[in-house]
């Protein structure tokens, strides 16, 4: 197993592949987190996967890798760095992207918020809030 800076990169590019597939936009830019947002909206309902789709089964590593494109896509969008910690043993959680203004965010953290407490955590108005461009419209 590589380290979960490594995870992160390989995570997002996969996810990205998998949504792309599936016929959701998944090109790392900000409109494209509507489409994350309605992959998360008809996988999931009430904080858990529904039955038969995409997130019913290896939810944990999914939501990951959700979390590493949702990161990659504020990243890219905004500059910033991944900090990970290899020793954690929550680290797939708490790997976090230290903004260009010194502000951390933790990404896989915020797509499980999402998973449990559905749209009213939408991960369009985080990245909108965190900066990108309001052209990312649910």
């Amino acid at each position: 197993m590589g380290s979960l800076l490594d995870d992160v990169h390989t995570s997002a590019a996969w996810i990205a592949r998998a949504l792309g597939a599936s016929g959701y936009r998944a090109d790392f830019t900000p409109e494209s987190l509507t489409d994350v947002e309605r992959f998360l909206t008809e996988h999931s309902a009430h904080g858990a996967a529904v039955p038969g789709g995409l997130l019913a089964t290896e939810a944990g590593p999914r939501l990951f890798a959700l979390g590493a494109y949702l990161g990659e896509t504020v990243r890219r969008g905004l500059g910033g760095v991944w900090e990970a910690d290899d020793e954690d043993p929550y680290g797939e959680v708490n790997l976090a992207l230290r903004l260009p203004g010194g502000a951390v965010v933790r990404p896989v953290q915020r797509v499980i918020k999402r998973f449990r407490n559905g749209p009213e955590d939408s991960l369009v108005g985080y990245a909108v809030g965190l900066g990108l461009p309001a052209s990312a419209r649910e």
